[in-house]
């Protein structure tokens, strides 16, 4: 009898060379009260967390250090609720964060300051015409859809190129995740936009590709948070 091989379906394992991004969403920041506006920094929004949105980096944090795998590095943004999502994480391994400004949310233009969740709450049309365009820059002053896209793209590249075999962390914004995703995957405008706070999606990139993983897992979360998603930032 001739032996013949098997050809088994093999788990996937990234190539040699490429890096694994963990991106976490924020978790929930504050509200906006009618009549005020969130400081900013840098021209953006810079609530702080919730407190739920602090239950929710606890959880995030449990969730990575229970997998066991060895976080190399934790990239943050310019904004205060990435630093403090980051923060547990941090403190059980023993790392400080890396700040990544590229990675900061989408800039909203006439709408920042915490505006835009009260135009899409009422209903402006501009925020109508905005998800019928799916881009962020039918807002008035709004970032060019082409700048964010460079942006983000350039600070994925440069955080692969420097953890080459590694696993890292990224606590980004849900703007960010949708165009990580869009990328990725030469999907529409809005097709990943959504991410839940405190999720994590998953990427590998290599010299050649940017290959999905996951995407808004939110199993570590406790019920009532998984499914209480702000519009943005």
């Amino acid at each position: 009898m001739i032996d013949r091989r098997e050809f088994r379906q093999p788990r996937f394992a990234p190539t040699a060379g490429a890096c694994e991004i963990l991106l976490v969403r924020h978790g929930e920041s504050a509200p906006l009260i009618e009549g005020e506006s969130f400081a900013l920094v840098g021209g953006h929004a810079d609530p702080p967390l919730h407190l739920d949105g602090q239950l929710q980096a606890e959880q995030v944090a449990e969730r990575l250090v229970s997998t066991g795998e060895r976080i190399a590095a934790v990239y943050v943004t310019t904004l205060t609720r990435t630093h403090q999502t980051a923060a547990p994480l941090l403190a059980r391994i023993g790392q400080d964060a890396k700040v990544e400004p590229d990675l900061r949310e989408v800039f909203l233009g006439d709408w920042e300051g915490g505006l835009l969740r009260h135009k899409i709450a009422d209903g402006d049309p501009i925020a109508e015409q905005m998800y019928v365009e799916q881009r962020w820059d039918v807002i008035p002053n709004a970032e060019p859809a082409a700048d964010f896209e460079a942006r983000v793209r350039g600070a994925v590249e440069r955080i692969a190129a420097a953890h080459r075999d590694q696993l890292v962390v990224a606590v980004v914004h849900g703007g960010v995740i949708g165009q990580v995703m869009k990328i990725a995957t030469d999907a529409s405008g809005f097709a990943f936009t959504g991410a839940d706070n405190a999720s994590i999606s998953h990427i590998v990139v290599t010299e050649d590709r940017w290959i999905v993983r996951c995407f808004n897992d939110t199993s570590h979360l406790s019920p009532t948070f998984s499914s209480a998603a702000e519009p943005m930032t």
